[in-house]
């Protein structure tokens, strides 16, 4: 396989879906800080040059492997304000369970559709726990950009172009990404002063600036003027949450990836235990056999996550049974390898757009972390005070009453973040994630069968193309040719054919030589950077003056 991008390679390892974050990562590390320094500057200049992705006003899962092997998820995941309750919306298609928009779009769009964010407090809370530097110093190459401008790309541009209509209603989101009423243009530079005031405010008064400050009080002020519901109150309670990962065994491999509210972790080990039963080395890649394979595995588990997945304060999630071999084996026997069929849930609960990176040190931490404001620019309206975008993260929560997912105050949004790492006889053998919405871990699930069992190189399972499914149309990439798609749609599955399935992946390979491998694709603006070299020579002096 052809890829777009080339991998880079070093002891030390950043990648991430902007080059200029990825620049500011690599400056963490070559200064002397580790890969969790490297991680927060990166993300915090990711939520500048990647405003349509995150932000200190969205939420997110950092995945972290310290030095000694431990991991653990630091959830930053956005909550339902204090005022939210179950009927707030009105579903838009009351009779499709596979639509969770509401009238009017208000809980996509809008001052309503705003949470509670969590992205500083997981952040700070990483720094605490593996950083060598202040808050303050990872904030310094952020506050540059915003406050100096970077050089606008295509893929932001297109994406200003996407959400525009939406964007046009609000004069001061407007201003800047739809200057003179069309989409800010590539090769142009985006500034954006306020946001620097804000990571300057941030930066000497901490998170609490953000949760209960001043900072968070003009936020909360303009979103109630909005007519929002989000209070400074709900900024001030807000706790990041600290879980263990979620464990699954695949052909001798170990996946490790976020537990619930994040879907990722239980539902990529279960689709991991239907496959384990199927020779899909055998079948190869593109053989629409095993697409098929794929296509029923995700079926499989959205139906499970629709019914069962949510956060763990408020339902019983079933993740032993779903993550269990003998579940796997009771799906696998209910799966027709030529055809399609509907899958409904196998479990019940017992109660009641995006960014990436990922970072690895030479010391032997490693961070794979997701964050996001939901949607393409969040709520898609500015708060001209802060230069703050507003998350959209209300979206996930289902508008229906009574079921996982509906809407409960303080209840964790329910995503399908994956910041995943794969162990090898208990060695990092990878580290990846994606943005993409609903299709992440349908996503990061795909580049485990493209490195484990196609034995395809980083750059070629990142690159690969995609399909994704939970239950409607069949997406399936570009990539895939007609004749493919055609097989498909000959077993019963409603093929779709289009340009992307999910975002821009960033991945590390761990080599047994102690090189690093980095990789990201052609979805998004990522950019690879390894620090290679070293230290001088212990012993070695040279001064040519002395005597």
């Amino acid at each position: 396989m052809t890829t777009q991008k080339r991998p880079a390679f070093g002891q030390s390892m950043v990648v991430t879906n902007h080059p200029a974050a990825s620049a500011a990562a690599a400056t963490m590390l070559a200064e002397g800080g580790t890969a969790v320094d490297a991680a927060v500057a990166g993300l915090l200049a990711l939520a500048v040059c990647e405003p349509m992705m995150v932000g200190l006003f969205g939420g997110g899962v950092f995945h972290l492997r310290e030095a000694d092997g431990h991991h653990t998820i630091l959830d930053g995941l956005s909550t339902a304000p204090a005022a939210a309750h179950a009927t707030m919306f009105t579903p838009a298609k009351p009779d499709d369970p596979l639509v969770i928009e509401a009238v009017d779009r208000v809980n996509m769009v809008g001052p309503l559709s705003v949470a509670v964010p969590g992205n500083l407090l997981a952040w700070s809370a990483a720094l605490a726990r593996g950083g060598r530097f202040s808050l303050a110093d990872v904030l310094q190459p952020a506050i540059r950009l915003a406050r100096r401008g970077f050089t606008v790309s295509p893929y932001l541009a297109d994406c200003a172009a996407e959400a525009g209509a939406d964007m046009a209603r609000d004069a001061a989101i407007s201003a800047l990404f739809l200057p003179g009423g069309s989409p800010i243009a590539p090769g142009s530079t985006l500034r954006n002063p306020a946001l620097a005031e804000t990571l300057e405010a941030i930066a000497a008064g901490g998170p609490e600036a953000l949760h209960g400050g001043a900072i968070g009080a003009s936020a909360a002020r303009e979103i109630a003027a909005r007519g929002g519901i989000l209070t400074l109150a709900d900024l001030a309670a807000q706790r990041m949450v600290e879980r263990a990962p979620i464990r699954g065994l695949y052909r001798g491999f170990e996946v490790l990836a976020p537990p619930p509210p994040s879907a990722a972790g239980v539902h990529v080990a279960q689709m991991l235990n239907l496959l384990e039963g199927f020779d899909i080395a055998g079948l190869g890649f593109g053989n629409p056999a095993r697409l098929h394979l794929v296509a029923e595995a995700l079926k499989m588990a959205f139906a499970d996550r629709a019914a069962a997945t949510a956060d763990p304060a408020f339902v019983s999630v079933p993740v032993e049974r779903l993550i269990s071999k003998d579940y796997a084996a009771q799906r696998r026997a209910e799966l027709d390898p030529a055809r399609a069929r509907h899958w409904g849930p196998g479990v019940a609960p017992g109660e009641a757009h995006t960014t990436h990176l990922t970072v690895a040190d030479s010391e032997g931490r490693i961070v794979a972390a997701t964050h996001t404001i939901n949607s393409l620019f969040g709520a898609r309206f500015l708060l001209p005070e802060t230069g703050l975008i507003p998350n959209n993260y209300m979206a996930l929560f289902n508008p229906r009453p009574g079921l996982a997912n509906s809407i409960a105050p303080g209840k964790r949004v329910t995503t399908s973040m994956s910041p995943m790492m794969i162990l090898k006889d208990g060695r990092p053998w990878a580290a990846l994630g994606l943005p993409g919405g609903l299709r992440i871990f349908a996503s990061t699930f795909q580049a485990v069968l493209n490195l484990v069992d196609h034995g395809m190189s980083l750059a070629e399972a990142v690159e690969a193309p995609r399909i994704w499914t939970q239950g409607g149309n069949l997406e399936v990439e570009a990539g895939f040719d007609d004749a493919t798609r055609a097989a498909l749609a000959a077993m019963g599955h409603p093929v779709q054919k289009v340009a992307t399935v999910a975002g821009g992946m960033c991945a590390i390979r761990f080599h047994e030589d102690g090189m690093m491998e980095g990789a990201a694709c052609w979805r998004a603006d990522g950019t690879p950077i390894g620090i290679a070299g070293g230290k001088a020579r212990a012993g070695v002096r040279f001064f040519p003056d002395a005597p």
